[in-house]
């Protein structure tokens, strides 16, 4: 599916997803490069909690995933920032707070 802006958002979904994870059926974009997985890595667990990953920042989007590697402020944080600050509800998380998400037991999750 391409968005308005040509760019690509890709849609995961999965029966067995867990539904009351901050990330299920959310649309998550990442920058930066991290530090401790690869994007396709990241894009698998993303799927595994029920959510989309999306590859630019729009209204739509309710995280954006920093990556340790980045350097300084990215276009894609930019655009978020600039979309909170007109009322967006998108949620900016550090590399740190995406692995502690994914790190919850999906069984504590039920």
């Amino acid at each position: 599916m391409i968005n308005k802006d040509n760019s690509e958002i890709i849609f995961f979904s999965d029966p067995a997803e867990n539904r009351t994870h901050p990330f299920y059926n959310k649309q998550i974009v990442f920058t930066g490069a991290l530090s401790t997985m690869t994007r396709s890595e990241a894009a698998k667990q993303v799927k595994a909690y029920g959510g989309y990953l999306q590859g630019a920042v729009t209204q739509q989007t309710d995280f954006v995933v920093l990556g340790d590697k980045r350097r300084g402020i990215s276009a894609k944080q930019y655009k978020a920032e600039q979309l909170i600050n007109q009322g967006q509800d998108i949620q900016i998380l550090i590399e740190d707070d995406f692995l502690w998400l994914i790190s919850i037991p999906k069984e504590m999750d039920k």
